[in-house]
């Protein structure tokens, strides 16, 4: 048993991780514990997965798709009384261990295809956050969608997507993760990802959290417009007017250059009547 003659398939975006200095931030990002609870998506060929079991932790639980790796994992880590899998699509599986509980952080490296529903999945809405929260995620995505979610106001990453994240988590880099260091080379840069989700108490309220989002969806349909253009359904001109001098901003602004505690700020005025 094992895992020869199989190939990476596109249509499942496999791409094995094969650099061990990238893995090894990956384990040292996720700050593994002798207690912690595992979650990996996507083992492949259990590259990483051998490094989180080396790690002591209390269990990992795999999930992935390709039935066809499966035999091959489970061969691979018979000795791990640690070690569960499910075979199943990650957007449907149940995500609880064998033991019917949940872990307690998750290391992924995502299809790029399904990272949006994925990150929905682990993360939440800002509007039906995961709870409870795990207490950390170490995700590789493509480059392109980790620059989104860790933007700064007024850079050209920053997006609606920048707002929603940060406000369900605090988001960091880990490390760039160039196409060398898969097999096969994927042709888009990567990148490491570690999200820590806030606790229900920093967390926007769902009814604030729903203007947030409506606010989010009309604002950057036309993000290089000025909010005075973009916004103008959203209350009468002069009420608009102090509805953005009292939350910090200007209407000159494009949404991009608004920090997301300031659309909270704005949610809130329109939920009160200011």
């Amino acid at each position: 048993m094992g895992f020869s003659g199989h190939h990476a398939r596109k249509r499942f975006g496999q791409h094995w991780l094969r650099d061990d200095s990238v893995l090894q931030r990956i384990v040292e990002a996720a700050d593994l514990q002798p207690t912690d609870r595992v979650l990996e998506v996507g083992p492949g060929r259990g590259a990483l997965t051998e490094r989180l079991l080396a790690a002591d932790v209390g269990a990992v639980h795999a999930i992935e798709l390709d039935r066809d790796l499966v035999a091959g994992l489970q061969d691979r880590f018979a000795d791990h009384p640690g070690f569960s899998l499910h075979q199943g699509d990650v957007l449907e599986a149940p995500l609880e261990l064998s033991d019917g509980h949940i872990a307690d952080k998750v290391v992924a490296n995502i299809p790029y295809n399904i990272t949006g529903p994925l990150l929905e999945r682990l993360v939440g809405r800002l509007d039906r956050p995961v709870d409870p929260p795990y207490q950390r995620l170490v995700l590789l995505v493509q480059k392109e969608v980790a620059e989104r979610i860790r933007a700064r106001p007024g850079h050209s990453s920053f997006s609606a997507l920048s707002v929603r994240m940060q406000l369900l988590a605090r988001c960091g880099s880990v490390c760039p993760v160039p196409p060398r260091c898969f097999q096969p080379p994927p042709k888009v840069q990567s990148e490491v990802i570690c999200l820590e989700p806030l606790p229900p108490s920093k967390r926007v309220e769902p009814a604030l959290a729903a203007q947030v989002e409506s606010l989010l969806k009309q604002a950057f349909l036309a993000r290089r417009k000025m909010l005075r253009n973009t916004l103008a359904g959203v209350a009468d001109p002069d009420r608009l007017q102090a509805l953005a001098a009292s939350a910090g901003f200007s209407l000159q602004q494009r949404p991009q250059e608004l920090a997301p505690d300031i659309w909270v700020a704005l949610a809130r005025g329109l939920n009160r009547g200011d």
